[in-house]
C-alpha cells in the first residue's frame, strides 16, 4: 500500500459506502446527500479535507449516478490521499469570482429535495439553501444509519486502537506517584499514547482525589497525594482514523474499606451492563443494567451521566446509551460502556470499555484488569 493510502481502506470500501448512502437517500424520499468536510466525508471517500471559508462538498444523488466533488482548485491536493480518484468520481473545482453554490446546484436535478450533513458549517448551509428552490434537510438519519453499524476493517481498526489504549493504560504505573501534579503524568500519558500507535493524544484526564469527582476534569497543577484515588480516561485515533477511549482509576496506596466497597459495586455494574450487550437490546436496557445496580447498592444518585457514546471516526457519536434511547442494537454498532461514580470535594471512579455487538453478544476492544489498580 502505497504511503498516501495507509491513512484509509482500500478504495472498493469506499465504493460500497457511496451506494449505500445513495440507497438511503433514496428510501429517505430525496434526490441528493450534501456532505462538507469532517468525519461523515472521511467515512465516504477517506478525504481528510477541512472545512474553510472557501466551499468544499461532496454531492451525492440518490439515482445512483456517479457522486460529484465541489472543490476549490486551490484545495484539489486534499483529495490526494482520498479515494476520490480510484472511485472515478466528478471533480468540478472552481476559482475565486466562481459561486460555489450554483456550481452545487449545477450537479442537481432543478427542484432536488436535498439532505446536509451536521458539519456543515452556516457559512455554506445558508447560501446552499438559497441557491436551491427547495430548502435543504438534516441528513442525520441517513447517515446515522451509514456510520453507527461497523463493517468488519472498521472493526478491526477498533480492536487495533484498543489494544493501543491498553498498552497504554499498562504503563501507567511508570508515571503515577506521590508528588508528581496531574500535569505531569498526563505529558508522559500523552507521549506514550503516540509511542503505542496512535497519530496523537486526543484527550488526557488524570483526575486526581477531588479533581476525580468531575467527570470531565482534564488536568491540573495539583500534585498527587498517597491515598488518593485516581481518574484516568484516555484516547486518540489511530490509522484510519477510529478512535480508542479508555479509562480505568487507580490508587495510590492501598485504598480505604468504604472506597474499596463501593468501587466493587461500580466494578459489577460495568460488568452487568457489558453482559448486557447483544443484538435485540435497547440502548437504554444496557444503561438500565449499569444504573439500577448502582442504585440497588445506594450509588444511584453518584451516577450523574449517560453509561456510553458510540465510537468510530469521531470520539462521540451514535449510538448513546442512555435513558430514552429504544434504539435496538444490532451487530457491528461500537460504543462505551463507562458507569462511574462521584463524590463531590472527595473522589471519584470510572470503568470504560469500547464494545462491539456481535450476533450473540459483544466483544470488547480493551483487556485491562477493572479493578482498583494499586500505585
Amino acid at each position: 500500500m502505497s504511503a498516501h493510502t495507509e491513512s484509509r481502506f482500500p478504495a472498493e470500501v469506499y465504493g460500497k459506502r457511496l451506494e449505500r448512502a445513495a440507497e438511503l437517500t433514496r428510501a429517505a424520499h430525496l434526490d441528493a446527500l450534501l456532505v462538507t468536510p469532517g468525519p461523515d466525508l472521511r467515512y465516504l471517500i477517506g478525504s481528510r479535507a477541512q472545512s474553510f471559508e472557501r466551499l468544499t462538498c461532496l454531492v451525492i444523488p440518490a439515482s445512483g449516478q456517479t457522486p460529484s466533488v465541489v472543490i476549490p482548485k486551490l484545495e484539489l491536493a486534499s483529495l490526494a490521499g482520498s479515494a476520490a480518484g480510484e472511485l472515478g468520481l466528478q471533480i468540478l473545482d472552481w476559482t475565486d469570482g466562481v459561486d460555489p453554490y450554483r456550481v452545487v446546484k449545477s450537479a442537481l436535478n432543478a427542484g432536488a429535495r436535498v439532505a446536509v450533513d451536521d458539519a456543515m458549517p452556516a457559512l455554506h448551509l445558508l447560501p446552499v439553501a438559497e441557491a436551491l428552490t427547495t430548502l435543504p434537510v438534516s441528513a442525520t438519519t441517513v447517515l446515522r444509519q451509514l456510520r453507527m453499524s461497523k463493517d468488519a476493517t472498521e472493526i478491526d481498526a477498533l480492536r487495533r486502537a484498543g489494544a493501543a489504549i491498553d498498552r497504554v493504560h499498562a504503563r501507567v504505573g511508570e508515571w503515577l506517584r506521590p508528588g508528581r501534579t496531574e500535569a505531569e503524568v498526563a505529558a508522559d500519558i500523552a507521549a506514550a499514547i503516540v509511542e503505542e500507535g496512535h497519530t496523537e493524544a486526543s484527550f488526557v484526564i488524570v483526575g486526581s482525589g477531588p479533581n476525580g469527582a468531575d467527570p470531565h476534569h482534564e488536568v491540573s497543577e495539583r500534585r498527587i497525594e498517597a491515598g488518593d484515588v485516581v481518574v484516568v480516561d484516555i484516547g486518540g485515533p489511530v490509522e484510519p482514523g477510529y478512535y480508542s477511549d479508555s479509562t480505568r482509576t487507580y490508587a495510590v496506596g492501598e485504598p480505604d474499606a468504604e472506597i474499596a466497597a463501593r468501587f466493587a459495586e461500580l466494578e459489577r455494574a460495568q460488568a452487568a451492563a457489558v453482559a448486557a450487550v447483544r443484538p435485540g437490546v435497547t440502548a437504554e436496557a444496557v444503561d438500565a443494567a449499569a444504573r439500577n445496580m448502582l442504585r440497588e447498592a445506594g450509588l444511584g444518585e453518584y451516577f450523574i451521566h449517560r453509561t456510553g457514546h458510540g465510537i468510530g471516526l469521531s470520539v462521540h457519536e451514535e449510538p448513546y446509551i442512555v435513558e430514552g434511547n429504544d434504539i435496538v442494537l444490532e451487530p457491528g454498532m461500537a460504543f462505551s460502556i463507562e458507569p462511574g461514580i462521584y463524590f463531590r470535594g472527595e473522589w471519584g471512579a470510572r470503568i470504560e470499555d469500547i464494545v462491539v455487538v456481535t450476533e450473540d453478544g459483544c466483544e470488547s476492544m480493551n483487556r485491562r484488569p477493572h479493578g482498583l489498580t494499586v500505585v
